[in-house]
């Protein structure tokens, strides 16, 4: 009898399979629906007045249909649904609040949901229309015990065709849908000389925003991970490729934001498309003549750098261009598209002419520090022809080491670029080119100890 039991227990355990961790749903009826009055999801969310911003709840038994496009599997979205009205071609989308974690596994990606509005509010919340619960004036998620009652799922599941578009095509209307963006890579400063993670850097604190860049255009974009997303430790990809996500808005509204459902909605198998980087070639060994040298420690005020030779202009006509500043007792020049107003700002420091006729190597030495970083959007360049106008000019794009600063507070360390310079053998101009958009793109930069030295 024992030897029957044993074979019966062997036979039975054979026939589970132990690799496959899935959990089971459970079957839906056929041709699920809900009783009441469809409305479209666009006229959802024009029930919430943006000139007033007051919570509107909702009552009657009109009900909505939409299309899952966000997952949590990965930890990217949490506590969140992000639907939008169509599989293709999508007219609004719209984020669900729900107090609840793997919600992949009963609302996965592409299932047709039914979503009944009666008790339910609608506010706007870091830039984004929101359904919830009214609590006091606030929008707070949906209860686990609520769920069923508001969310009906469907047998459905459509292929979810993204939208095709490019950086400059974002807008309030694409939020909450899933795009594609094609012909993307990561600034070469986040996978040059050493990888940066997707959101596992020392800065990052509730979101990593890492720049991304469209080829042949100077359009960027960030894309956001969250510090708890499963792939947060990966390294960003060093190619080209397309990235497929949900258009969003940065905790403070301040700019959009990508967000995608895993690390595997990253297909870069391209070459880069970088800027062509001039170069003197590989010597940074500084000389002991300083041909030029400046620390602006003596630069209280902006405006002494002009009766100094320096050029600091703002290109576009606007009235920010690069400051004096002070941080922990250290003097530095500084600029910053923040709170200017000015979209775009292209403000350009350039040193006064620095011969480099009498000398053998020649290396350009400086120090940058990033702060509050949205993008780099910071270069340096260098000249032999500069007369005023730095837009009539042949500049040559140095391979400058631009640091990654923290994304909501002040950067602490300044990094050094050190440039060969010495196949010049005339007078060269140094310049710093700022290109900001308020309130998209307005990374601070402090420059510091600008030096040339020689043999």
């Amino acid at each position: 009898m024992k030897k029957f039991l044993s074979l019966f227990i062997l036979i039975l355990i054979s026939c589970v399979k132990t690799d496959d961790y899935n959990v089971p749903q459970s079957q839906l009826p056929k041709n699920v629906g809900v009783e009441g009055t469809k409305i479209s999801l666009r006229a959802v969310k024009n029930s919430y007045n943006e000139e007033t911003g007051e919570i509107y709840t909702f009552s009657g038994d009109h009900y909505f249909e939409g299309y899952v496009i966000s997952s949590d599997r990965a930890g990217n979205f949490y506590n969140e649904l992000i639907l939008q009205d169509h599989p293709e071609n999508p007219e609004a989308g719209i984020q669900i609040l729900i107090d609840e974690n793997a919600l992949y596994q009963r609302y996965n990606f592409g299932r047709k949901v039914f979503v009944k509005l009666n008790g339910l509010s609608i506010s706007k919340n870091n830039g984004l229309i929101q359904l919830g619960k009214q609590n006091r004036g606030d929008l707070d998620p949906i209860t686990p015990s609520e769920i069923d009652e508001y969310l009906i799922r469907s047998e459905i599941i459509e292929d979810i065709i993204p939208q095709q578009i490019k950086i400059g095509d974002f807008s309030a209307t694409l939020l909450s849908t899933y795009v594609q963006l094609d012909h993307i890579q990561f600034n070469r400063n986040l996978v040059t000389p050493t990888n940066s993670t997707f959101a596992a850097e020392t800065f990052d604190q509730f979101d990593g925003l890492r720049q991304i860049e469209e080829c042949g255009s100077d359009d960027t974009a960030l894309l956001s991970t969250s510090t708890y997303a499963d792939f947060r430790w990966l390294n960003l990809p060093e190619n080209s490729g397309s990235i497929l996500g949900v258009l969003g808005r940065d905790f403070y509204d301040d700019f959009y934001i990508i967000q995608v459902n895993s690390s595997e909605d990253l297909l870069f198998e391209g070459n880069r498309c970088d800027s062509e980087f001039f170069s003197c070639g590989t010597n940074t060994t500084e000389g002991e003549t300083i041909l030029f040298e400046e620390n602006f420690a003596e630069i209280t005020n902006e405006n002494k750098l002009d009766p100094l030779g320096w050029t600091n202009l703002n290109v576009n006509g606007g009235e920010e261009r690069f400051v004096d500043a002070t941080a922990n007792g250290n003097r530095t020049i500084r600029i910053s598209a923040y709170n200017t107003g000015e979209n775009p700002l292209e403000a350009w420091l350039i040193t006064p002419p620095i011969d480099l006729s009498q000398t053998l190597n020649e290396v350009l030495s400086f120090d940058i520090k990033a702060s509050y970083d949205n993008g780099t959007i910071l270069q340096v360049y260098v000249s032999e022809d500069f007369d005023d106008d730095p837009k009539n000019v042949n500049w040559q794009l140095l391979e400058a080491n631009i640091p990654i600063g923290p994304s909501r507070q002040s950067g602490v360390n300044f990094t050094n670029s050190k440039i060969d310079l010495s196949c010049f053998t005339a007078e060269v101009y140094i310049g710093f080119r700022y290109q900001g958009r308020d309130p998209s793109r307005t990374t601070t930069y402090d420059i510091d100890n600008i030096r040339i030295t020689a043999e």
